[in-house]
């Protein structure tokens, strides 16, 4: 069966591993027809530019994604992930069940819902990040009087 995606104005998708942009993507929706099955990356929320991987969940995220559009090298990458999973665990070890579980998808090859719970698990971080922010300036106010 066919996959019909309609793309809003501007918006980019990843087919097979390989980045489209529709040139004429503008007032109003385009159509593709993706008739085998391949990978699929659609809109800004799924893709993540390698310049956008900047902390260390955004990382696990960009190398799932390699993993998902580009099966030629899955062992580099799963050597990638493997790698920041230990550095992640050590950092933050709160992230376990988050990794337990994309690393379940990723041995099952089910790499988009890996990329799903890498999505909570980046905005998790995000909160992490806050949480010791605000702790370090409580303790800078509290050293500073």
């Amino acid at each position: 069966m066919a996959l019909k995606i309609t793309l809003k104005p501007h918006e980019r998708l990843i087919v097979g591993g390989a980045p489209i942009t529709i040139i004429r993507n503008g007032e109003s929706t385009n159509d593709l027809i993706i008739e085998n099955k391949v990978p699929v990356l659609i809109r800004g929320k799924d893709i993540m530019l390698e310049q956008n991987a900047t902390s260390p969940c955004r990382k696990i995220y960009f190398v799932i994604q390699l993993m998902y559009v580009d099966g030629n090298n899955l062992a580099e990458y799963h050597r990638i992930y493997w790698k920041l999973v230990q550095d992640i665990i050590g950092a933050a070890p709160s992230t376990l069940g988050f990794l337990d579980q994309i690393s379940e998808y990723i041995f099952q090859n089910k790499y988009y819902q890996a990329l799903k719970v890498t999505r909570q698990l980046v905005d998790y971080e995000q909160e992490l990040i806050k949480t010791a922010q605000k702790t370090n300036e409580k303790a800078c106010n509290l050293v500073c009087m």
